[in-house]
């Protein structure tokens, strides 16, 4: 007696006969001259071939391509509002069906990258500028200082509004939100290079000119002689206006500080950036109650702060590079 595999097809047709018939398995093995379990396997096999039970599927591949061109061309609208324009187009389906579907669809709901809106200009500004760094090694960004201001709130909750996007989207124009360059807040400015991070000022007023100035005599000079003593580096800030005024070119020209030129609305190629997102994620869980106990928990979450991790970022800059060639001067992943 054979495996189902090794039935012969008269043996096949004895079987399915005398099933019909409604006889025992162990009736059916001694007239097939077979085993019972393969009579058994035989005739399960040809009862998977019956027709799927469950209930009928309430929406046709019309109706969900309908529903991915509505996520698609909205994903900041919420799951109510995209139920309510897809049956509005006269699909019948629930609120748990439409959530349902999008997931399948692979949507999942995010919070939008932010990305600063670039014109034309500045597109082919930095682009230029990544094309004439393209050829700076990691020891070439070892000398330069990165600087910059960040916004710390209080409570770290209010994200915005999310998206819908699938895997891979993150980048996507049409997923990501518009950032205002200088909302009103309380600022924080800090320093770093691949050495380590220098002392953090808290900016307690608008800064302009002199402000700014004052901050790179009290913080930034001594930010110098903490990761660099004698060497040599070069300055790098954005250009905002406290930044490019012509007192404080004229700063950093009677001090002997060389700036790196910079292009406009490139968060994305300050590794500092970076290095501000780690502190605010290890923050998120920090609940200070008022200004001072959130400027406790900033200093000693900077402090926190290795070379190693510095280190990594600045050698992160080649393949920033890299990447706004490539975006041919669009904003980047990082």
């Amino acid at each position: 007696m054979g495996k189902t595999s090794d039935l012969t097809a008269v043996q096949k047709t004895i079987i399915d006969t005398l099933h019909k018939e409604g006889k025992t398995q162990k009736v059916i093995a001694k007239e097939a001259g077979c085993s019972q379990s393969s009579v058994s396997k035989h005739i399960n096999r040809q009862a998977k071939g019956r027709k799927k039970c469950g209930r009928k599927k309430c929406t046709s591949s019309r109706d969900n391509r309908t529903l991915q061109r509505i996520v698609t061309t909205n994903p900041f609208k919420n799951v109510g509002e995209i139920h309510k324009e897809w049956t509005a187009a006269g699909v019948s389906a629930s609120r748990t069906t439409t959530r349902r579907l999008m997931k399948d669809m692979g949507f999942r709901c995010r919070i939008p990258c932010v990305k600063p809106l670039l014109n034309k200009k500045q597109r082919k500004k930095r682009l230029a500028w990544a094309k004439d760094k393209k050829d700076w090694t990691d020891a070439d960004w070892s000398k330069v200082m990165f600087s910059d201001e960040s916004k710390f709130c209080i409570s770290f909750g209010n994200q915005g509004p999310r998206v819908w996007r699938k895997s891979g989207e993150a980048q996507n124009t049409r997923c990501m939100r518009s950032s205002v360059k200088f909302p009103p807040s309380v600022m924080v400015w800090g320093a770093m290079s691949s050495a380590g991070v220098g002392p953090l000022c808290f900016l307690r007023s608008r800064v302009n000119a002199a402000v700014y100035q004052e901050v790179l005599e009290h913080f930034m000079l001594p930010a110098a002689d903490q990761l660099y003593g004698d060497a040599d580096f070069t300055f790098q800030q954005d250009l905002a206006p406290a930044h490019s005024a012509k007192t404080t070119s004229t700063w950093f020209k009677d001090h002997g500080i060389p700036v790196l030129d910079w292009p406009a609305n490139s968060p994305d190629l300050n590794p500092i950036e970076n290095l501000w997102g780690i502190v605010k994620r290890r923050m998120q869980y920090a609940r200070p109650n008022n200004a001072e106990e959130l400027k406790t928990t900033i200093r000693a979450t900077w402090a926190l702060i290795t070379p190693e991790q510095c280190h990594r970022l600045i050698e992160s800059m080649p393949r920033r590079i890299t990447a706004v060639i490539e975006a041919k001067g669009a904003p980047t992943k990082y």
